[in-house]
Formats: structure tokens, C-alpha cells, sequence
């Protein structure tokens, strides 16, 4: 039940569109919904009301390249967009460890 209740609060939250993908990670990772929140705010340097914010998500998702929901010339995709998350939230994810 743990995967499909954080993947119905991360669809929520609008997924990639905002930050719900990244708050679902951090939820898998044993972490409450609020402290998963606050803990992905402070990684991106914003606060929690700009998670929900599709507008400021894309410009920050763009500026620190970590994927949006259509891709952007330049700016990182799946796997490579997925290393940047990693790094920016200081988790491991296999399928990019694997590549490594």
C-alpha cells in the first residue's frame, strides 16, 4: 500500500508537472508527506507553497535540469534528468547507479 498511496499523493501534487515526483521519492525513502515537502523545498531553494506552483516549478525544474513534462532543447531528459535529482536530493536511484 505504500507505493500506491505516495504515487496517488504525488499525482496530487500534478507530478513532474510541479514537484510531486520529488516529494513521492523522498516519501518512498520513510519520510512523511510534510517533512518530504520541507525537505524537497529546502534541496530546491524555495518553499513548500511553490511545490504546487506549476509556473515557478517549470522555471526551477529548467534551471536546475532536472526534467519537465514536455522536453526543452538543451535542458536534460530521463536518465540524465534523473542523475540530477539524485544528486540533488542526495538519494540513490538504481536505474542511474546502474548506468554508472
Amino acid at each position: 500500500m505504500g507505493f500506491l498511496i505516495t504515487n496517488e499523493m504525488s499525482v496530487g501534487m500534478h507530478g513532474i508537472r510541479t514537484a510531486g515526483d520529488l516529494v513521492m521519492r523522498m516519501q518512498l525513502k520513510g519520510m512523511r508527506l510534510k517533512e518530504a515537502k520541507e525537505y524537497v523545498a529546502k534541496k530546491l531553494g524555495t518553499d513548500v507553497f511553490t511545490l504546487s506552483d506549476e509556473y515557478a516549478m517549470k522555471e526551477i525544474r529548467e534551471e536546475l535540469g532536472i526534467g519537465t513534462i514536455n522536453a526543452v532543447p538543451g535542458q536534460p531528459k530521463g536518465l540524465k534528468a534523473k542523475a540530477k535529482i539524485a544528486e540533488l536530493l542526495d538519494i540513490k536511484i538504481p536505474s542511474v547507479d546502474l548506468l554508472r
